[in-house]
């Protein structure tokens, strides 16, 4: 029975993979009851590390702290690789607004943090630890506990200041976003029916849907002319995907084909751009040629072959070299329609018209393998990863900061797995993660990383609780609450916001997801809430993470 003993030892590889395991399992478990619609969720993990730190069950420090950090690493690399191709992205249209408010939550969480430093009597580990939980944001938490390490005099227990303060704080960081909602929309009576209306309108305003229409060539001054003139005359960014003639049956019309009065061609694009291109050409046909017998045929295609990565549509030349035209591409759930400028990436999908034995060859060029999407690609994962942890490391000298500053673990590979995953592609190697190997990353590295704060600060837990623990709680709500109720003022009577995407941007100015579902609940067909998440989340989290590690920097004696 030596074996036994041997998993038992505190001080061998196999009784911290048991500690910790054990921890998770119960910790996730945990986090999945759900009180009044809400759950801990992945923070159930944190509270059962606490739990077996505070029994005195302990493993070997150095599996613990690689398991932290491989832990932490893992998450923020795979958050980057999800927010960096929307990150730019989410400046455009309303998304300054938006960013611009959720950056005023960030900085006055951590405006009141200081205050309950300075003049609160908290120590300033816990405060950072504070801000964290009173945020629900997990990798802020490890920069300032990555911060901590560098201030001389450092010590576990110091460390350990950071994760009580982040429990204590974290579950009314849960639900005071969510309790902030319906008070709100009691007090000024919002009509969540009509928010969702309004945003919808102004959605399909913005971004029409693209669909097809039929249109019979009638105007005289067409007659004889080129395709590429037409578009030029009526000035209209359609794609033309079908022309059908009596005498010649359907085709792919290409930019010479020359159009007659009689034709009927088949455009796709916005209904406002298919009106002007219909006013400028003629009339809507009253036959639907996708319906008539012809050779043609529609397919979706998806990029998942090296060759085409980062070609534009122009480039591929697809009338010339394969006889075939695309009249849509789909990245991420948005259809686009494929300029000649549009580059395409992994996994986008091409919808292309033309003859079977033509698009077959486009497909071989193309990739079109639902099972390479489907497969991660471990080179460029690590490569990144290690890029990630080189650029953690540098130092970088702040003038108004002490000592220089280094991004961490935290920062490094966050900001290295946005900037790949912008890139996209270098040479054969393809940034490129699929979602279920993230979720899975992402949710091993962040419990991992929540098992062993909570299983260093388990220790201690009860007696800080005891001991000014119940101070902290209400220090927490104070960084919770103040800028909720700032912001939301502001983003309401003076933006004039709408109520759900101002859920969804509070959601993810506070990194809450729990929150999230519950604005979702509201209006549960309308992606407003989810939109002003995704939009803020990616500039929030790095803020965080660097505020976080100033607050340390800053303010360490």
């Amino acid at each position: 029975m030596t074996w036994i003993r041997t998993i038992f030892e505190a001080d061998s590889a196999a009784h911290a993979l048991l500690v910790l395991s054990l921890i998770i399992a119960f910790g996730t478990a945990a986090g999945r009851i759900r009180v009044f619609k809400v759950s801990l969720g992945l923070a159930g993990v944190l509270f059962a590390g606490l739990i077996f730190g505070h029994l005195g069950i302990t493993t070997d420090q150095v599996a613990l702290e690689f398991a932290r950090d491989l832990g932490l690493v893992l998450f923020v690399y795979t958050i980057g690789q999800e927010v960096g191709p929307g990150f730019l992205a989410s400046f455009r249209r309303h998304g300054l607004r938006l960013n611009l408010l959720a950056t005023a939550v960030v900085l006055l969480g951590g405006l009141v943090t200081v205050l309950v430093f300075r003049w609160g009597g908290v120590p300033l580990a816990a405060a950072a630890g504070i801000f964290s939980g009173a945020t629900t944001n997990t990798p802020s938490l490890a920069a300032a506990q990555q911060a901590l390490q560098s201030v001389p005099g450092y010590a576990a227990a110091v460390g350990g200041q950071a994760g009580m303060g982040y429990a204590m704080a974290y579950p009314f960081g849960v639900l005071g976003l969510i309790l902030g909602m319906v008070a709100f929309r009691s007090l000024f009576r919002i009509d969540i029916a009509r928010e969702a209306m309004a945003l919808e309108a102004e959605r399909e305003k913005e971004s029409p849907p693209l669909s097809p229409l039929n249109i019979e060539v009638q105007n005289p001054r067409l007659d004889g002319l080129p395709l590429v003139k037409v578009f030029a005359l009526a000035e209209s960014r359609v794609v033309v995907s079908r022309l059908f003639r009596q005498l010649g049956g359907q085709e792919v019309p290409r930019g010479a084909t020359v159009v007659r009065v009689g034709d009927v061609i088949t455009a796709v694009g916005s209904p406002l751009e298919l009106e002007k291109f219909k006013l400028a050409v003629g009339r809507e046909a009253g036959v639907d040629l996708t319906r008539l017998p012809s050779d043609l045929t529609v397919r979706r295609l998806m990029v998942t072959r090296g060759k085409a990565l980062g070609k534009s549509v122009q480039e591929l030349d697809l009338l010339s070299a394969y006889d075939v035209v695309a009249t849509r591409v789909v990245r991420t759930g948005l259809e686009f329609t494929p300029k000649p400028t549009f580059r395409l990436q992994y996994g986008d999908v091409l919808v292309v018209v033309g003859k079977p034995s033509d698009i077959t060859f486009l497909a071989a060029d193309l990739g079109d393998s639902p099972q390479r999407l489907r497969e991660p690609h471990i080179i460029p994962i690590f490569l990144g990863i290690s890029l990630g942890v080189i650029l953690g490391s540098l130092p970088i000298r702040v003038p108004w900061l002490p000592a220089p500053v280094r991004i961490g673990l935290a920062g490094g590979p966050l900001i290295v797995a946005i900037v790949l995953s912008r890139v996209h592609h270098l040479g054969p190697l393809v940034w490129y993660m699929p979602m279920s190997a993230n979720l899975m990353l992402r949710h091993v590295g962040i419990s991992l990383f929540l098992a062993c704060v909570g299983l260093t600060s388990g220790r201690t837990f009860v007696e800080s609780l005891l001991h000014g623990g119940v101070y902290w709680i209400f220090c927490g709500m104070a960084v919770t609450a103040v800028p909720i109720i700032v912001v939301t003022l502001v983003a309401r009577f003076a933006y004039r916001l709408n109520f759900l995407t101002l859920c969804g941007m509070l959601s993810g100015s506070m990194t809450d997801p729990p929150a999230l579902t519950f604005a979702q609940s509201l209006a549960p067909r309308s992606e407003g809430a989810s939109i002003g998440y995704v939009t803020v989340y990616p500039l929030t989290i790095i803020l965080r993470v660097f505020v976080a590690q100033a607050l340390v920097m800053l303010f360490a004696r």
